[in-house]
């Protein structure tokens, strides 16, 4: 069969428009899949542009992150009770006790309720109080309960919780406890409790990209620049404290599900947050100028924009804003002896 020249023409022209499609098509999947992070220098978009954030990939990806190169956080010893936060029972002794047997007899639990709680001995040689220690031997002992935290105010029935715990405890080793009026504490409670409430701010930036979604890889290599080191959980970067076993600076998130996908590279990720728990953070760190640097560079890095929960974006004024308003925060919480970052503060603020 002879084929007309005209015939000829429409069928090149239609595999031109099927290549071309295909192309096209080819195209249009790159440039909408995750952006990737590079193996080594810059970080590249799907547009084959180099883009700022270059760096070593944390966590969850197999890439080299040498977790030995931070160092092991030292666990900060726990402050002792402080009647601005707790209630505290003084206990008297008949003898000394042992601290052998002091840990014999602590309770099984250390909360009342919702509340965390505690029994201390003084140490005479170190001239402290401390959890009692074996091989020790204490003159003193004090039970206390703490009056509030973030699951609200200490209420009658774990005042009464604490009572049971600390006769017990006392019952065991001869001791004779002097608890406060629990009318009065239960008032104390509720006050300091609305003051936690008053001054309580957990801030959070949202990043959300603009066009082409992020694989897990391609955020954590950008973050990694910007000092956050992989969290204990799937999905979160921290900013470690200057001083080892304090709160983390700032926490980074983003989905766990596509963190932990059989093929993370696959994983589209369109929005990431950034938080600040301020009273856990010393104003030292400079917390929120640092949360403020963070999501602007890396939206500039990663082509997004910085928005609130709500998704509204967050221009410089409104930043400006929020800043002022922290200083007067901490302001306030260093009058009150809770200042942010201070073992009471991370305690009552928990």
């Amino acid at each position: 069969m002879v084929l007309s020249n005209m015939q000829i023409g429409l069928a090149i022209l239609g595999a031109l428009v099927l290549v071309a499609m295909a192309t096209h098509a080819a195209w249009t999947a790159r440039k909408n899949r995750p952006r990737q992070a590079a193996p080594n220098g810059p970080v590249i978009g799907p547009d084959n542009q180099s883009q700022v954030g270059a760096g070593i990939e944390p966590g969850l990806d197999v890439a080299a992150f040498d977790v030995a190169s931070f160092p092991l956080p030292v666990l900060e010893k726990r402050a002792s009770m402080d009647a601005l936060i707790d209630v505290i029972a003084p206990i008297a002794l008949e003898g000394l006790v042992s601290g052998d047997a002091a840990l014999a007899a602590m309770p099984p639990t250390r909360r009342a309720g919702s509340k965390p709680f505690a029994i201390e001995g003084f140490n005479e040689t170190a001239q402290r109080w401390e959890m009692p220690l074996a091989g020790q031997r204490y003159a003193q002992f004090q039970a206390g309960v703490q009056l509030a935290n973030r699951s609200g105010a200490l209420n009658e029935i774990e005042y009464s919780e604490f009572v049971m715990k600390t006769q017990a405890f006392c019952d065991a080793i001869n001791g004779t406890p002097d608890f406060p009026e629990m009318r009065e504490e239960v008032a104390r409670a509720r006050e300091l409790d609305q003051f936690a409430s008053d001054h309580d701010a957990q801030l959070g930036f949202v990043l959300r990209a603009r066009h082409a979604a992020w694989s897990p890889g391609y955020v954590q290599q950008n973050a990694a620049r910007l000092g956050f080191v992989a969290g204990a959980i799937p999905g979160r970067m921290v900013v470690p404290a200057s001083i080892a076993g304090m709160p983390p600076v700032l926490g980074l998130s983003f989905d766990t599900q596509a963190a932990l996908a059989d093929d993370p590279a696959q994983s589209a990720i369109r929005d990431v947050a950034i938080s600040l728990d301020v009273a856990q953070v010393d104003r030292s760190e400079f917390p929120f100028a640092r949360m403020r640097e963070a999501a602007l560079a890396l939206a500039d890095s990663m082509d997004g924009v910085v928005t609130d929960d709500n998704g509204q974006l967050l221009a410089p004024e409104a930043m400006d804003v929020i800043g002022a308003e922290l200083e007067q925060l901490y302001d306030t919480l260093d009058q009150r002896d809770l200042s942010a970052g201070s073992a009471l503060a991370r305690r009552l603020f928990s």
